[in-house]
């Protein structure tokens, strides 16, 4: 190579370099938003709670329903007989209350992650001091450590 030639086999400084043309590029890429998937364990537990949720609803209706509407249901269909009106409104705020958690846990929003995760630490904390170690317990240690390794797929 002389002096004046580059690395590139062209003059120094004597032409600019042209351009590399391509047939085709590759489409451009646009970032596509993910939604994780709805773990198996958190989908069991949504439809348990939603289930227990329904129970608790419909067991305050129909108490309800027993006291101010006589005629129209009869006392032989409530599922607690040992409440009161007070129990009756609890059962059914209560009720509702984890019908929206069950709801939002199954489409996956962090609070209800959250919230779930105080109650069971909450029950098994109450199960623990209490001395009722039992398989009730060690099913809410279980599912206690499973929502918190599953947090990473709520948004």
């Amino acid at each position: 190579m002389s002096g004046t030639e580059t690395a590139r086999g062209h003059a120094g400084g004597a032409s600019a370099p042209t351009p590399v043309a391509f047939d085709h590029l590759p489409p451009r890429w646009e970032p596509t938003p993910v939604a994780p998937r709805l773990p198996i364990g958190v989908a069991i537990v949504s439809v348990l709670t939603a289930g227990f949720a329904v129970v608790m609803v419909l067991a305050g209706l129909l108490f309800l329903l027993a006291q101010f509407v006589t005629n129209f249901v009869p006392p032989s269909l409530e599922i607690f007989t040992s409440i009161d009106l007070f129990g009756a409104v609890i059962l059914v705020v209560l009720g509702s209350a984890l019908l929206g958690i069950a709801t939002s846990l199954w489409h996956q929003e962090t609070w209800a992650l959250w919230t779930t995760i105080v109650l069971v630490f909450g029950t098994a904390a109450y199960l623990f001091f209490t001395d009722s170690i039992t398989i009730l317990f060690l099913a809410l240690v279980i599912l206690f450590v499973y929502l918190i390794s599953v947090r990473r797929y709520f948004y």
